[in-house]
C-alpha cells in the first residue's frame, strides 16, 4: 500500500500540481504566525512549546484518522495516504521557477533568468553572470527536491507514516519560518524549531546524499561530501549539495555561502583560513547544462527510491 500510495500522489501531482499558495498551505503559514504571535514573548522554552502545539495539533490529527480509515477499510487508509502524500510532497511546487531559468539561459535571456530567480531565492541577482545563475538554481533545486520529496518518503515510511510526513513537513516550514524573516533572526524563539528539524532531517539529508552517490559519479560525490560538506553553514545542506555536485561534475558552492546563497560574516581572525573555492574540488563551473544535469540527478534518484520501495513492498508481501 505504501508503494502504491506514493506512486498514485505522483501521478496526481504530475497531472495537478499543488501550487505553494494553495489555501491549506496559507492556512497553515496563518496558524504558525499566529502560534508565533501567542506564544513568542522572547525565550527559547516558549519557542519549545510553540512548536510541540503547532506540530502536535497538525500530527495528531493525521495520526488519527490514518487509525480510523485503517479500522474503516483499506480502501480509506489507501485514499488517506494519497491524500497525506499529496499534501505534503512538493516535486512540482516551485519548478515553474526551474524551468523557466532554465529556458531563459538557454535563450540567452541573462535579464529575466536574473529576475525570475531573485523572485524564487528572495535574494539579490544584480550582476550575477551566468554560471552564478545556474549554481544558486540548481543548488535550490537540490535542496528544495529533498525537502520536498526525498525527505518526505523516508518518514512516510516509517510506521504512522501519514501523521510522520506531516510532521516533516511542518517541522521544515517551522525551521524557517521562525528563523529567516528578518524580524525573526537571531531570536531565541525559532532555536528549537531549528535544531528540531536539524535532527529530523539527520537520517533523510544522508539518504538524499547517498542516493545521489549511487546513481551519479559515486566516487566524485563521496569524495566530495567527505571533504567539502563544511563549507556550507547548513551541515544537511551542505551534504546534499557537496554529494550532489560530486555526483554531476560541478562545483558548488563558495567559501562564505550558505545553501540559499547568504553571505557568512568572516573576520580577520578566520579569513585566512577559509579554502579557496576550488581548491581540490571536482568538477566543473555551473553553466546552463548544469540544470539540466540537475534534473536527471533528481529523476534517476526519484527512480531509485521508487525502486528500493518497490522491492521492500514485494518482499512484505511474500513475507
Amino acid at each position: 500500500m505504501t508503494f502504491l500510495s506514493i506512486l498514485f500522489a505522483l501521478l496526481i501531482e504530475q497531472l495537478k500540481p499543488l501550487r505553494a499558495d494553495n489555501p491549506i498551505y496559507a492556512s497553515i503559514k496563518s496558524f504558525a504566525g499566529s502560534i508565533e504571535g501567542w506564544f513568542n514573548a522572547g525565550h527559547a522554552h516558549h519557542g519549545r512549546l510553540g512548536w510541540a502545539v503547532m506540530v502536535g495539533a497538525l500530527t495528531i490529527p493525521a495520526a488519527l484518522i490514518y487509525w480510523l480509515c485503517v479500522h474503516i477499510s483499506p480502501i480509506a487508509a489507501f485514499a488517506w495516504n494519497v491524500l497525506i502524500v499529496y499534501l505534503t510532497l512538493g516535486f512540482r511546487h516551485y519548478s515553474h521557477y526551474f524551468t523557466s531559468i532554465q529556458l531563459a539561459l538557454n535563450s540567452g535571456d541573462e535579464m529575466t533568468a536574473r529576475a525570475l530567480l531573485a523572485e524564487w531565492t528572495k535574494q539579490d541577482t544584480a550582476g550575477m553572470d551566468v554560471s552564478e545563475i545556474s549554481r544558486i538554481a540548481s543548488e535550490r533545486a537540490l535542496i528544495t527536491t529533498h525537502r520536498h520529496v526525498f525527505g518526505v518518503f523516508f518518514w512516510f515510511l516509517m510506521p504512522a507514516g501519514p501523521a510522520l510526513a506531516v510532521m516533516y513537513r511542518v517541522s521544515e516550514y517551522l525551521s524557517r519560518a521562525w528563523n529567516e524573516p528578518d524580524h525573526m533572526k537571531y531570536e531565541a524563539f525559532g532555536r528549537f524549531a531549528a535544531r528540531a528539524f536539524y535532527w529530523i532531517d539527520w537520517i533523510p539529508a544522508r539518504m538524499t546524499a547517498a542516493a545521489f552517490a549511487v546513481v551519479g559519479n559515486f566516487e566524485d560525490a563521496i569524495y566530495a561530501w567527505r571533504n567539502f560538506a563544511s563549507r556550507w553553514d547548513d551541515e544537511a545542506a551542505g551534504i546534499i549539495l557537496a554529494a550532489g555536485g560530486g555526483a554531476m561534475g560541478v562545483r558548488f558552492g563558495t567559501p562564505k555561502e550558505t545553501a540559499a546563497g547568504i553571505i557568512l560574516p568572516v573576520d580577520a581572525a578566520t579569513v585566512d583560513t577559509l579554502p579557496e573555492e576550488t581548491d581540490g574540488l571536482p568538477g566543473d563551473t555551473p553553466s546552463p547544462r548544469t540544470l539540466q544535469s540537475t534534473v536527471g540527478l533528481v529523476w534517476r534518484a526519484l527512480l531509485l527510491w521508487m525502486f528500493l520501495l518497490l522491492l521492500l513492498s514485494v518482499a512484505v508481501w511474500m513475507g
